[in-house]
């Protein structure tokens, strides 16, 4: 059974960091693309960060470069979200995901991922 598992989630003051972790199982994620969305209350899952499984490439969303940063640990399938100089906007359930093609990262809300995570609540306190 394939899964994705998040974890790393928390409360955390505004300031402060999170380093969330996804581990995959159930098959080998080598040659996947992995990816972060965020849900808030009341809005639409949203791209967060993407890296490529080739080369490592990443990409992020315009307003949080900078202050998150995705990196993988293949030999694990695991792969990480570190986030600083949190703030109260960024509270959202963060979710992982995997894709086949680097592209589909990029769809709207996410759609077309091959696998997603059930996801990681983040509360940042102001």
């Amino acid at each position: 059974q394939v899964q994705l598992v998040e974890s790393g989630g928390g409360l955390v003051q505004a300031g402060g960091s999170l380093r969330l972790s996804c581990a995959a199982s159930g098959r080998s994620f080598s040659t996947y693309a992995k990816g972060w969305f965020c849900q808030a209350p009341g809005k639409e899952r949203e791209f967060v960060a993407a890296i490529s499984y080739s080369t490592g490439r990443t990409n992020y969303a315009d307003s949080l470069k900078g202050r998150f940063t995705i990196s993988r640990d293949n030999a694990k399938d695991t792969w990480y979200l570190q986030m600083n100089s949190l703030k109260p906007e960024d509270t959202a359930v963060y979710y992982c995901a995997a894709a086949t093609t680097m592209a589909t990262m990029f769809n709207l809300g996410g759609l077309g991922m091959d696998y997603w995570g059930k996801g990681t609540l983040v509360t940042v306190s102001s």
